[in-house]
């Protein structure tokens, strides 16, 4: 595993990327609780040199650089500023949730950035009849039974558990209400920031998955991208709520593996 930080946004804003791999470069956007390394990423180092950033503020050394941007267009600018740094030109862009989101705007912005893309139960629209789930209101308690199809599994386990010691306990809530809170400002109180004005610039081939069970953003949300991207596709996944990658980790791995070699 290969660990480095880059300071971006004049120095205010520092990114910790996380990359293991070799193959093409392709990068991975997390979701709204933070990145955890996984065996999804384990199954996409196989076959790619996988980059994955820390959204800013989600760091613990470095939670109120997320202060030095004010809405999304800060956010996508920082982004293209650490891809500068890194040296990624043409990638396979690859994001869950609100990492989903923020990679189709990326797409939108910066065509040429993505080769392919490759969105995860992607935030970005709005309908009054499918609202979206805003689990920032949701008890804590509830959440894996929200992201999750099995909250009992091994991989809500993961993504969730607190330990035994109470302080550290404490620490992970903290650190888990503040990565909700680092990623929930771009996208809260309603996650349409526009891309509905700027997604006829994705031009690259778009792939689509979404988990049958997602009771968070709800699979019809898949339509709104294929209307407006020409190239995409979509692929479900059995046995999975919203967070197919983590559920079903190999299967989706493979997804990826083949609609980027395609």
């Amino acid at each position: 595993m290969n660990e480095r930080t880059i300071a971006v946004w004049d120095g205010k804003v520092r990114i910790r990327v996380q990359s293991r791999g070799s193959g093409p470069a392709l990068v991975f956007l997390h979701g709204p609780w933070g990145l955890t390394w996984d065996p999804f990423l384990d199954e996409l180092a196989k076959s790619f040199t996988v980059h994955a950033p820390e959204h800013p503020g989600t760091t613990p050394e470095t939670p109120d650089d997320i202060h030095h941007l004010d809405n999304l267009w800060d956010l996508v600018l920082c982004y293209d500023e650490l891809f500068q740094a890194l040296g990624l030109e043409s990638v396979a862009l690859v994001g869950h949730a609100f990492g989903g989101m923020l990679a189709c705007e990326l797409a939108a912005a910066y065509p040429a950035r993505a080769r392919r893309l490759a969105l995860i139960a992607p935030l970005g629209f709005w309908r009054d009849s499918d609202r979206v789930v805003n689990w920032m209101m949701l008890d804590p308690a509830r959440l894996p039974e929200y992201v999750f199809r099995d909250p009992t599994s091994e991989a809500a386990r993961r993504m969730f558990a607190v330990g035994a010691d109470p302080d550290a306990a404490i620490m992970a809530r903290v650190r888990l209400a503040w990565a909700m809170g680092a990623t929930g400002k771009f996208i809260w109180p309603l996650p349409d920031k526009g891309l509905k004005k700027r997604i006829h610039r994705v031009r690259t081939p778009t792939l689509l998955i979404w988990g049958k069970e997602d009771r968070l953003v709800p699979p019809v949300y898949a339509d709104e991208f294929t209307r407006r991207i020409a190239s995409a596709r979509v692929q479900t996944v059995d046995g999975a709520g919203h967070v197919p990658h983590l559920e079903r980790p190999e299967a989706v791995a493979r997804m990826i593996r083949e609609f980027v070699a395609g």
